[in-house]
């Protein structure tokens, strides 16, 4: 935990460690900023802090221009925590309350509505209303900056209930229309709807620290399943795509390896633009770009076994999942296999896109169609909600109803609470020792599976270097 004192230093010495994990707004600007803002730093007096960009905002604060405090990574402590709060946050970001308001929130967690929205407000400054509503707002920002929509498509394509409204907002959090937000990009888009949709939506996927991201595609190509996701172009400057199924639709991403800054560009192609945060956010798990890799690779590295390993992968993630129902039956039945249902029973693309042209099968298709029995009773249990998987997930209940069952074993169940609900702490192999690696043993399995796979170990040209006080001041969408 860290007091006001802390926090003022980060602030002091431009620390990117902590973009995201808190915010700073300054009283005398009305502005609010990441820690790592370039901009003079303020005094102590004047400053205020947020533990999130929408607890700035309720408190009557824009965000500033120059860091972009609406694009930094997410916290990392979302990742580790499994309390009602942690899997609301999870939630949110993955659109539930825009597709399902509060109460479908509350339904989720088994909370009431009062419950959730005190226990936010209490911890987060701020209730799932405004959690979701600084979400619209960084993907209406995005949208406008990076496709010709007309204002009014993208208000509702990033969830707003009303143009007035998106007005209202944008003004608001940005001190501008949404109309000289466009034209401060400078990128003279036009094109109207079809920039949106045939061209996609270029991103910059952001995250904290270093990210051996050679080591992340080695493990997504060795997995890649056909018709769904592939893995083009040689090392260093490969791009991972794959097919997403979505709330409104189904899409396309792409992200590209190489990179120029702390972040991972990407582009998304959407059947329907409501989409776009979902997608985004399943794609920031699939890469867990909201990591901590300091915090990792510092209590990773004081095991002598583990050090060397550190030392040669920095920031090496562990991998989430795009879509979680898919990922517990691709660990049940393997790649090979996975391949032969989505050739079988496989949603076809509308407009296929090279080797990508199905959408990985849903779970109740399988579980009426499926030949083999713990298949189908697994599609049978994410189908019918007895097994959930989503962003929300208990973990442990989870792992619970994985293990009654037939025919999963627990390594498999360990192997989809690692990979389908983001867990860091999961060993899923028994390794002798490995409770020394808590809180993070699924990123210590990770680094002896790259071992494995390079035996000879050198430190990948591609890492940044691993300062603990790596400044950064690039604004990133």
């Amino acid at each position: 935990m860290m007091d006001e004192r802390t926090r003022y230093e980060a602030v002091s010495s431009r620390d990117a460690r902590f973009d995201g994990a808190f915010f700073f707004a300054v009283v005398t600007t009305g502005i609010y900023c990441r820690p790592s803002c370039p901009a003079v730093t303020p005094k102590r007096a004047n400053v205020r802090f947020y533990p999130t960009a929408a607890a700035a905002q309720a408190g009557g604060f824009r965000a500033c221009r120059r860091c972009r405090p609406d694009a930094v990574p997410g916290s990392s402590e979302w990742n580790v925590r499994a309390d009602v709060v942690g899997r609301a946050v999870r939630l949110i970001g993955d659109g539930v309350v825009d597709r399902e308001g509060v109460p479908g929130l509350a339904g989720r967690l088994g909370y009431s509505a009062r419950q959730v929205q005190r226990q936010l407000n209490a911890e987060l400054g701020a209730g799932p209303v405004a959690l979701a509503r600084a979400q619209r707002s960084h993907t209406a920002r995005v949208l406008l900056q990076t496709t010709g929509l007309p204002v009014t498509e993208i208000a509702f394509a990033a969830g707003f209930a009303s143009v007035r409204q998106f007005n209202d907002t944008i003004r608001r959090i940005y001190a501008r229309t949404p109309s000289a937000l466009r034209a401060e990009a400078g990128t003279g888009l036009g094109g109207g709807r079809a920039t949106g949709l045939r061209a996609g939506i270029p991103l910059r996927l952001a995250h904290r620290g270093p990210y051996a991201v050679g080591a992340v595609f080695d493990l997504l190509g060795e997995g890649a399943v056909d018709r769904v996701e592939e893995m083009a172009g040689e090392p260093g400057c490969r791009t991972y795509r794959r097919t997403l199924r979505l709330p409104y639709g189904t899409g396309i991403a792409a992200v590209d390896e190489g990179s120029a800054g702390p972040w991972l560009e990407a582009r998304i192609h959407l059947t329907d633009l409501r989409d776009l945060t979902t997608a985004v956010q399943r794609l920031r798990r699939l890469f867990d770009l909201d990591a901590d890799p300091y915090a990792v690779d510092e209590a990773l590295a004081a095991d002598p076994r583990l050090a060397p390993l550190v030392a040669a992968r920095p920031g090496l993630r562990s991998p989430g999942a795009a879509d979680p129902e898919e990922e517990a039956v691709r660990a049940l039945v393997g790649r090979e296999r996975a391949a032969e249902l989505v050739e079988r029973y496989g949603k076809v693309l509308d407009v296929p896109c090279g080797a990508l042209t199905h959408v990985f099968p849903e779970p109740g298709v399988l579980a009426g169609a499926a030949m083999d029995p713990t298949l189908r009773t697994l599609a049978a249990a994410l189908a019918d909600g007895e097994l959930r998987l989503d962003a929300g997930a208990d973990r442990a209940e989870a792992e619970r109803a994985l293990g009654t069952l037939p025919g999963v074993d627990r390594r498999t169940a360990a192997l989809i609470r690692m990979r389908a609900l983001g867990d860091p702490d999961v060993d899923p192999y028994g390794t002798a020792n490995a409770e020394r690696w808590r809180p993070w043993r699924s990123y210590a399995v990770r680094h002896l599976e790259a071992a494995a796979r390079q035996p000879q170990i050198s430190a990948p040209s591609q890492a940044p270097a691993t300062s603990r006080h790596a400044n950064s001041s690039t604004s990133t969408a």
